[in-house]
């Protein structure tokens, strides 16, 4: 029983923090039914922006390792994971909505450099991806696809996975492609409750993480802006008819969907202290399927998901074999497109013919 308390409040840690990534997607689903495959890194861009205000001389001179320097530290991932939302949809998305002539294949030219980075990382293999796909674009477009241009899905897909390669290698030549370790910006103290042992950094990313989701649940259900993000999120077109500005209220969903991955990638740090510029990739993909599990556009569906999978990745690792901690949330994945496709708290939707 103890050991089972123990596994419990450690999944419920960590599933916090896939909940958080996790709102991040089913928002910006929510507003403009696409899935931003981006999210994962931007996670990763807020966890290294914490790991260098936390290692600023500043920092370490005037507030060392306390409470307040977590505060702050979290409050400063977050504004800068925000204003990378607000890029991403200013300088990628918005324009992929109404995409011209050349578009997808700059788009396709960002995905082909990053494939070959990913192939044999060398400068010649970046620069023949890019123009490889650059050429394919071109050659799609003059051929022809003109439905590219008036699909907008098929067209923020590609540039989805445009922006996250981007991101990716971006990081690795920003940040260096070895790992670093996040420093410990809050005392870490062993709590003994019977036999259950329990870290109080754990308790912090476990309050923290709640707090954010209940103010965000408050935000949208309460605030004249959260109105106007449920009615762009109901029926785009018509929100524009009534007056609402949809670009910036799309524009702000990015950035408050980024400011949680940001917040989700500085709470992950603080029980997992190593960073590299490719953390983003699974952590991203667990918290998909975590919106998925709970019902992709249902902000409580993302955070019982996360939870969810948090729990039963911690439990399948503490009663089976780690080898398959990253296969739980896939099996999961599976599972829950078979049977319940719409999601926990998903509505099935009726399409007329």
């Amino acid at each position: 029983m103890n050991t089972f308390l123990q596994q419990l409040i450690n999944g419920i840690s960590q599933g916090s923090a896939y909940a958080l990534i996790a709102l991040g997607y089913t928002m910006v689903y929510g507003v403009l039914k696409l899935i931003n495959f981006a999210h994962g890194d931007v996670y990763m861009f807020g966890a290294f922006m914490g790991y260098y205000m936390a290692n600023s001389q500043w920092m370490q001179a005037y507030m060392g390792t306390s409470l307040a320097s977590a505060v702050l530290v979290m409050l400063g991932a977050m504004v800068l994971s925000a204003g990378v939302g607000i890029l991403i949809e200013r300088f990628a998305y918005r324009p992929g909505r109404s995409p011209s002539r050349f578009t997808l294949a700059f788009w396709l030219g960002i995905v082909g450099a990053g494939i070959g980075q990913l192939v044999r990382p060398a400068a010649s293999t970046l620069a023949m991806g890019a123009i490889a796909g650059i050429v394919i674009g071109v050659i799609l477009e003059q051929a022809g696809m003109r439905p590219v241009q008036q699909s907008s899905r098929l067209a923020l897909l590609i540039i989805a996975i445009g922006v996250s390669l981007f991101l990716e290698n971006g990081g690795q030549l920003a940040f260096g492609v070895d790992p670093k370790f996040f420093p410990q910006i809050i005392p870490s103290t062993l709590l003994y409750v019977g036999e259950v042992t329990i870290d109080s950094q754990k308790i912090v990313v476990l309050v923290v993480a709640l707090l954010l989701m209940v103010l965000l649940e408050l935000f949208v259900k309460y605030t004249k802006t959260g109105t106007a993000m449920r009615a762009v999120s109901f029926n785009l077109d018509a929100a524009k008819l009534m007056g609402i500005d949809t670009n910036r209220i799309i524009a702000l969903t990015f950035a408050i969907g980024s400011a949680l991955a940001g917040a989700g990638g500085i709470l992950v740090s603080l029980m997992y202290p190593k960073i590299d510029p490719l953390m983003g990739i699974m952590p991203g993909l667990k918290a998909f399927v975590a919106a998925v599990l709970g019902g992709i556009g249902n902000i409580t569906g993302a955070m019982l998901g996360g939870l969810i999978v948090g729990m039963a990745e911690v439990m399948a690792v503490g009663y089976g074999q780690s080898t398959y901690r990253d296969a739980i949330a896939f099996i999961i994945l599976i599972l829950i497109l078979l049977l319940k496709p719409s999601g926990i708290m998903g509505k099935g939707m009726v399409e007329k013919v």
